[in-house]
């Protein structure tokens, strides 16, 4: 680990402390350096108007199967609110006419994962599902976006199967108390005067008939491989995946003791049952299905240090991948397996960048610069996706100066 990772790192444990920190450095550097706008076959899909644009998380394509569609959010405001009250308007752009139709609306949105807008399988071609906040409630919406004919289930989504018939959610009043610009305000949450609530943390939705049922508790996660850091320590989880064929879903467990923040990856099966801890080594973030048994991970491994890993599901395998790279980012599988996608936060220039990894090395197809008002929680990842066909790469992006969705072709070629 480098001497500025171990500042890093260790930074982490007074974040206003390292907030300031890191202004005044990247204040100074960025006077320094020579200034990038952009660099790569970007290619702009949202319009040149007055409103801000982004699709939200990584992992999940905004294309149909036909590559013809792209969905995204449009909104009047992406940068003073993390969970912002105005509502945003889904939007839905025919890339065959060039034509954006507004097909719907949420109240239940924010600056880093959106409103889960995505589309619904198994064939991805004429409904979406989106979460939004109707009576008094958060919901989740699947709208046919021909038809405009809607049906609304009882329970937002965070995460969905393949074949269009479960998801998973969890409670987003905790997540936006405990990681701001991830959850959602409209509800004070019930359990923030409890660090270990008695209370579900992960739901189980059948999206054919609408029912749903607790599965996991924050107990639960407490109480296995129990660690002595979680005693009187604040838990929560996040970032739940389904795997590819459905049966399986990762989650993070995380959990605060003071100022030190511990993370560790579960997996279970899809009734709650199986819970198998694939990583328990303080430090996991941002992680992807390869295939239905194997999960790649920006982590922390004992005596290996932190990097890009591999591992098997239910065991005790892993193995460390392009071991240059030592910078988190959010990876994703191109749709036939053989790259990965991945980005930066911005360096000291303010620059992110888009890497794709292979097995002949990494190649950086895309920088652009990240404005100082864009930062902290309310910061513009990248979060590159997929095509479904695995020809382009598309992105969020505030180089323009608000933000904005774009795309770029992966043709094997780098900057």
């Amino acid at each position: 680990m480098s001497m500025l990772h171990k500042i890093n790192y260790q930074l982490n444990k007074f974040p206003t402390v390292k907030k300031a920190i890191k202004r005044t450095y990247q204040l100074g550097m960025y006077g320094l350096s020579k200034k990038i706008r952009q660099e790569g076959q970007i290619v702009k899909l949202s319009p040149n108007d007055k409103f801000e644009y982004l699709f939200g998380y990584y992992n999940i394509s905004p294309w149909d199967v036909q590559n013809r569609y792209v969905v995204f959010l449009r909104c009047v405001n992406a940068h003073k609110s993390v969970a912002p009250s105005e509502p945003a308007e889904i939007t839905l752009l025919d890339m065959l006419t060039n034509k954006y139709i507004i097909v719907g609306r949420t109240h239940a949105w924010n600056v880093q994962q959106g409103c889960m807008l995505q589309w619904m399988g198994p064939d991805f071609d004429k409904q979406i599902i989106y979460n939004d906040f109707r009576d008094g409630r958060y919901c989740s919406v699947i709208l046919n976006v021909h038809s405009n004919i809607e049906r609304v289930l009882s329970l937002p989504i965070y995460a969905v199967a393949n074949n269009g018939q479960t998801a998973l959610t969890l409670d987003f009043s905790r997540l936006h108390r405990l990681r701001k610009g991830y959850g959602y305000s409209n509800i004070e949450e019930v359990t923030k005067l409890d660090k270990l609530p008695d209370a579900p943390c992960i739901w189980h939705m059948d999206l054919e008939t609408g029912e749903a049922r607790p599965l996991l508790h924050y107990i639960d996660f407490a109480n296995f491989e129990t660690r002595p850091e979680m005693r009187n320590a604040e838990h929560k989880v996040n970032h739940i995946m389904i795997s590819p064929n459905g049966k399986r879903f990762m989650v993070l467990h995380r959990w605060l003791h003071g100022q030190k923040k511990y993370s560790r990856l579960v997996t279970c099966d899809l009734d709650g049952s199986g819970m198998y801890n694939v990583s328990d080594d303080n430090m996991i973030s941002h992680c992807c299905w390869k295939n239905d048994y194997e999960i790649l991970a920006f982590e922390n491994k004992k005596n290996k240090g932190i990097g890009y890993y591999i591992m098997q599901d239910r065991t005790s395998n892993y193995e460390r991948l392009w071991p240059d790279i030592i910078e988190d980012g959010h990876p994703s599988y191109s749709p036939n397996g053989e790259f990965v996608v991945t980005d930066t936060y911005p360096d000291k220039r303010r620059v992110s960048a888009i890497r794709v990894m292979d097995g002949g090395g990494i190649h950086t197809i895309v920088r652009v610069f990240a404005p100082f008002r864009y930062d902290n929680d309310m910061r513009c990842d990248l979060h590159p996706r997929w095509s479904r066909d695995g020809k382009w790469i598309c992105f969020d992006a505030a180089f323009e100066g608000r933000r904005g969705l774009y795309m770029v072709p992966y043709e094997g070629k780098e900057l």
